[in-house]
């Protein structure tokens, strides 16, 4: 690479760290890119870390050692993560989201690549230093927020089908109850897709009594898998605590009611803030 000026550097150094979320990055690395000393790098790497934790972009963690060097935490702050929040609920709450049966059209939102990357920041920030090894969601809508949160951990997405394909190979299958009206479904996992004994971060779009996150839970134990942890960005409020099959979960956003006859929804911020 081309020796760069100080400036140049810093600013390809941060869009370096920025791409490498939760990645161990020698110093001989940066040293050889720039063709600098390693005293400069942890120079740069010092404003750097200034700069990422005075903004809230997030932390800059230096190991010392031969096997050291320095990995990048994404982390929201906590006024930004409310703003995000805030603006959330908003969005959720506009009248034009009701549906025939009192149902909410999110889909728009789910599409939105910056706004995922947003949420997938912050259950980055609640689940960070967890231990994860990977994140899983159930096909379909729960898909773009789950690489968004695997992107901000440098984790692999795993999905559960609904239905069985052949090109998955052997396959997990098990039964779960889901739905207001209680209905059977069925939900498979490739054998190849997730390796025995994995920590694992469940994430969903949208969580009512829990059936199908508790069918996932259930699904990772077939895997002798653990549940690190559970993001939804929406919740119902609706539900009665002794009718959740789920209680221990972070969740963005929670929606109160919905009255379609008055066209009016009411949507509040979930947990995020009771419990990180």
């Amino acid at each position: 690479m081309t020796k760069l000026k100080r400036s140049a550097r810093l600013v390809d150094m941060t869009q370096y760290l920025l791409s490498r979320p939760h990645q161990l990055i020698p110093l001989t690395n940066f040293a050889k890119r720039y063709g600098s000393a390693k005293s400069s790098i942890s120079e740069d790497l010092a404003i750097i870390k200034e700069v990422f934790e005075l903004e809230g972009i997030g932390e800059l963690n230096t190991q010392a050692g031969a096997a050291g060097g320095v990995k990048y935490i994404p982390m929201v702050a906590r006024a930004a993560a409310l703003a995000f929040i805030q603006d959330l609920c908003v969005k959720l709450a506009s009248p034009d989201r009701i549906l025939p049966g009192g149902y909410l059209y999110m889909s728009d939102l789910l599409g939105q690549p910056s706004l995922m990357n947003e949420a997938g920041k912050l259950f980055a920030t609640a689940f960070a230093g967890v231990g994860i090894d990977c994140i899983m969601t159930v096909e379909t809508k729960g898909i773009p927020l789950a690489y968004a949160t695997g992107a901000e951990l440098n984790l692999p997405v795993v999905l559960v089908r609904r239905d069985h394909q052949v090109t998955e190979g052997s396959a997990v299958s098990i039964n779960y109850v889901s739905g207001s009206h209680k209905s059977l479904h069925t939900m498979t996992l490739s054998r190849r897709a997730l390796k025995e004994h994995s920590r694992v971060l469940i994430v969903d779009d949208f969580m009512k009594a829990g059936g199908t996150i508790q069918g996932m839970v259930d699904l990772l134990a077939e895997f002798n898998a653990e549940v690190a942890g559970v993001g939804v960005l929406v919740e119902s409020g609706e539900v009665e605590s002794e009718q959740r099959l789920l209680h221990d979960y972070v969740s963005l956003a929670s929606l109160r009611a919905v009255d379609a006859k008055g066209k009016e929804i009411v949507v509040e911020p979930g947990n995020y803030f009771d419990r990180w």
